[in-house]
């Protein structure tokens, strides 16, 4: 009976990553290149906090966008973060963009959707280019993710991303996750499951649709608020748009720690926001199937075979995403895409359990409901915020 399960979770796993590259091959293949005469006015909104790898020149790429009238709104909760200088800076390199620096105090649980909720209000147009601190574009960027909106009928646009300068082995592994493993699992979203949800590498919307759902404030304590805010547009009937630009993710050097945390507060984010394709992710694990399958055997040929035959799959198929997604970490590091895929399965594991997830250093418990609370006193976190 188990060897018969042993197959069924090896079959399973072997046609969900064809069918991922398939899709993925569709998807790049056939998406005309999003940018025409659509060109309204832009505000791009960044929250931030501390210094990512290459800060500057992450900040640098929104400024240089062949794009004819936008505005960049940086925001965050501390005056004295090193952020600042690069800003100011930033003003004196390209004095005539409209860059400004919003400094607010926390609001909600998610300091980035707090920040966010004042970015909106701040902000001078229209439609709203969101993206987090360590991502990078290159010039083209805006007409390319900006033009879907043009179709009234989408309501939020977003992008695929790939690791880029992964600097220690920790950061390596982690863009093997994303672009071998994350971003494939979009193409299934994308084309099977009705795409609901948004990438954090970049959002683009409309505020006036943004006010339908609520405003930024109306989920300042989730977790998931890339998760809310593409639920919250598809319940009012729009459509959540997966543009075919793909956004650097600049990773740098990553610790074990931070990598970890990292991951696991991703996994307990997707338990939470969506719990039945969390508990479907264990039919995608081939590799630790395979080894189960392999050590069943006790080493012997049958076993060997299989495991190497699931180990080709998941290489040629890797390989493929990274041609997709033009993502030469991955395609330089697929030695080690069997250890990235048993590290996958333990991190599930870790995901399935606890309601403790870390965040930019800080500890927050979550509720079944998906919001968070820290679980810093009052006071530690006045202290927290004033320095």
């Amino acid at each position: 009976m188990l060897h018969r399960l042993l197959w069924l979770l090896l079959l399973a796993g072997w046609g969900y990553w064809l069918l991922t590259l398939s899709l993925m091959r569709r998807f790049f293949r056939s998406r005309a290149r999003e940018e025409g005469v659509f060109l309204p006015p832009v505000s791009i909104l960044k929250p931030v906090r501390g210094v990512d790898h290459e800060a500057y020149e992450n900040l640098r790429s929104f400024c240089r966008q062949d794009y004819p009238h936008f505005e960049l709104l940086v925001g965050g909760n501390d005056p004295e973060d090193p952020y600042v200088a690069l800003v100011e800076r930033l003003k004196r390199e390209f004095p005539h963009l409209a860059i400004r620096l919003v400094v607010v105090p926390p609001l909600g649980a998610n300091r980035k959707v707090g920040i966010l909720h004042r970015l909106a209000a701040e902000a001078r147009h229209e439609i709203l280019v969101i993206n987090d601190s360590d991502t990078r574009v290159g010039p083209d960027y805006l007409r390319r993710v900006v033009a879907p909106l043009a179709d009234e009928r989408v309501g939020l646009v977003t992008c695929p991303y790939r690791g880029e300068e992964a600097l220690s082995f920790p950061a390596v592994l982690e863009a093997l996750y994303l672009g071998a493993t994350f971003l494939p699992s979009v193409m299934v979203a994308r084309y099977v499951l009705a795409m609901r949800f948004a990438l954090g590498a970049t959002v683009v919307l409309r505020a006036a649709d943004l006010e339908k759902i609520g405003g930024f404030a109306s989920f300042a304590d989730y977790l998931a608020d890339d998760y809310q805010l593409g639920a919250r547009l598809a319940a009012l009937g729009l459509r959540v748009h997966l543009a075919d630009y793909v956004v650097s993710c600049v990773l740098g050097s990553t610790t074990w720690r931070d990598a970890w945390h990292r991951e696991v507060r991703w996994a307990r984010c997707s338990r939470l926001s969506r719990p039945w394709g969390y508990l479907g992710l264990p039919l995608t694990f081939s590799t630790p199937w395979a080894l189960v399958f392999c050590l069943g055997y006790g080493g012997e040929f049958p076993g060997w075979a299989v495991l190497v035959a699931s180990l080709l799959c998941r290489w040629w198929v890797a390989r493929g995403a990274a041609d997709c997604l033009g993502d030469r970490t991955t395609r330089a590091n697929l030695f080690w895409l069997p250890l990235r895929d048993l590290l996958t399965a333990v991190v599930w594991v870790a995901g399935l359990w606890g309601r403790r997830v870390v965040w930019r250093g800080e500890s927050f418990r979550l509720h079944r409901d998906g919001r968070m609370e820290s679980e810093l006193s009052s006071a530690d976190r006045c202290l927290a915020t004033d320095h």
